[in-house]
């Protein structure tokens, strides 16, 4: 499964990236087994550049639970990070999408796979291409190597650096 991670907030963890280094660790105790990750990346605040800058990673983790238990594990981390859902966009301490869950293909009321939007951000993409290059799109056939070149998302999106 493919897992990003997302924020523009610090909460009390003095860094954004501090923030999600301690939301990947949570991810076990949820269920959900890391098996790869990529580094942070950092872009500018969309759609408002003026926000705080954001981080993004992306995790490939193991959740043997179906793609519904998976999401509500996630929104469950999210929310011991102090996550408060309000206006789309705004800024957050911590965003866990759920953007691929194998080969698994669905649009329901709670929860679209592949993530709709995933393909179109290099926030998203790039970091995945470093994990997983060879990574497919369940419905657009093209790898996170090819998906990366082409978003239109987030074109600032870089790897941070410490």
């Amino acid at each position: 499964m493919v897992v990003a991670l997302g924020g523009n907030l610090a909460g009390g963890y003095g860094s954004s990236e501090a923030l999600l280094e301690a939301a990947l660790a949570a991810l076990p105790a949820a269920g959900l087994a890391v098996l790869a990750r990529s580094g942070w990346w950092r872009s500018a605040a969309w759609p408002d550049p003026t926000g705080p800058e954001y981080r993004n990673g992306v995790a490939i983790v193991a959740a043997p639970a179906g793609p519904e238990a998976t999401l509500q594990a996630l929104l469950t981390v999210e929310a011991s990070f102090n996550r408060r859902r309000g206006e789309r966009n705004a800024p957050r301490t911590l965003d866990l999408d759920l953007i691929a869950y194998g080969r698994v293909v669905m649009d329901t009321p709670d929860l679209t796979l592949p993530h709709p939007r995933a393909h179109e951000r290099l926030f998203v993409m790039g970091p995945l291409a470093q994990i997983a290059p060879d990574w497919i799109h369940p419905v657009l056939g093209r790898t996170a190597v090819e998906l990366a070149a082409t978003a239109s998302i987030g074109r600032d999106a870089r790897p941070a650096t410490r």
